[in-house]
């Protein structure tokens, strides 16, 4: 029998692995444990006595306090190592949630909140980075893929888990439940076989703070995640007001379904990103994203608001796994970290951002139905900006042939 030669017989590196399959399950622990807690703990301020404000409160300074640790995150990560960053970001957002158990008076659990959310900017800005170096470079997309199926999961059922057990059994036990499942986070991110630091040569000079704590490469897929997460935070923030406003009874369905399309296509998606380019999954997830939106600002029952989020769940789940794959690559190893860093900043100002700015445009217009037509404008945005830097690369590449 012929045995096939190398030139005949492309070896793919795995991709599941032990490390890929232990970080996902970290990465799925800690998000189904932070998931639970965002449709209760505003639930169980207002059972305090907490106003609007400081319902709101408990998802700004939680944001905010994110945001602001992500560079510096970043920056410890290249710096330190990947293990000890993530196992102190993890630690963080146990003991704190833990000690939600033991605070009765909201400014307690509002400074809690702050410090959970630099535990929770470390411990994704370190999952990211560390499933960065695991999966290999030619399998990137198809990684990123699978991993943020992790995520779309937790974003399902847990919201879902949350309420059913704070009807049932009060919000004691849910925050018993999410406390262990990170720990359990924490544990398993201990067995992960993290690989090698790459070890670099110090520059002559020292450089500027600001390109310590935030990587240039990554600068465009953030700012393209930028706009998608803003119209993501003006759908989670009012798609329930807008369901009554629409006359909806039941806005659930639109998670339902795009978090079922989300699981369908990123793993297709991820694949079309290894072989043919970014292009090939970012310009359509815009136009099905912008599909998505328009259904949804015209929709008037669950049967039109679940054909709203199909197409609102292939952009999503096509876009945003395919940016956080591109950053990467565009990244130089050594600098994973901020790299990470500067696309999850993006992410969390998007939806803070989303939630203000989308907000206040639906107070002035007095419809929450104008509010989502018109932010299919920042994905206009996106694909000006894109389509820009697309051009402006090719036109470079026969050059430098010449």
């Amino acid at each position: 029998m012929k045995s096939l030669s190398g030139s005949e017989k492309k070896y793919r590196k795995p991709l599941w692995t032990k490390a890929f399959l232990i970080t996902s399950l970290s990465n799925l622990l800690l998000f189904f444990s932070f998931q639970m807690l965002i449709p209760t703990i505003p639930t169980h301020i207002s059972q305090l006595g907490g106003n609007d404000v400081q319902v709101g409160l408990v998802i700004g300074i939680f944001t905010i306090s994110s945001l602001l640790t992500r560079p510096f995150a970043g920056r410890a990560l290249d710096l330190l190592g990947r293990k000890h960053v993530l196992l102190v970001g993890l630690a963080i957002c146990t003991l704190t949630i833990a000690g939600y158990s033991y605070m009765a008076v909201i400014t307690l659990i509002l400074a809690a909140r702050f410090v959970h959310g630099i535990g929770w900017g470390i411990s994704t800005t370190s999952l990211g980075t560390v499933i960065a170096d695991i999966i290999p470079p030619e399998r990137r997309g198809e990684g990123m893929g699978y991993y943020g199926l992790s995520n779309t999961f937790a974003m399902a059922l847990a919201p879902l888990t949350g309420l059913w057990i704070l009807q049932q059994y009060g919000f004691h036990r849910v925050l018993l439940i999410s406390t262990i499942l990170a720990l359990l986070s924490l544990f398993s991110s201990l067995f992960i076989p993290y690989p090698n630091p790459v070890r670099v040569e110090k520059p002559a000079q020292r450089p500027k703070l600001i390109d310590r704590l935030w990587e240039r490469t990554a600068l465009l897929p953030s700012a393209l995640l930028l706009f998608t997460a803003i119209c993501y935070g003006g759908i989670v923030t009012f798609i329930t007001l807008f369901g009554h406003e629409a006359g909806i009874s039941n806005v659930g369905w639109f998670f339902l379904c795009n978090a079922s399309m989300v699981l369908v296509v990123r793993p297709i998606t991820g694949v079309l990103f290894d072989r043919k380019g970014p292009e090939w999954v970012l310009l359509p997830g815009a136009l099905f994203t912008i599909t998505g939106l328009l259904l949804l600002s015209y929709a008037h029952s669950e049967l039109s608001l679940a054909i709203a989020a199909l197409c609102y769940g292939i952009g999503f789940g096509s876009i945003q796994p395919a940016l956080q794959a591109w950053t990467i690559a565009r990244a130089a190893p050594n600098r994973r970290g901020a790299a990470n860093g500067t696309f999850f900043s993006a992410n969390d100002l998007g939806i803070g951002l989303g939630a203000m700015v989308l907000g206040a445009l639906a107070n002035v217009s007095d419809s929450y139905a104008l509010m989502y037509r018109f932010s299919t404008v920042l994905i206009f945005i996106f694909l000006l900006i894109y389509g820009w830097s697309f051009w402006h690369v090719r036109r470079r590449v026969p050059l430098a042939q010449k």
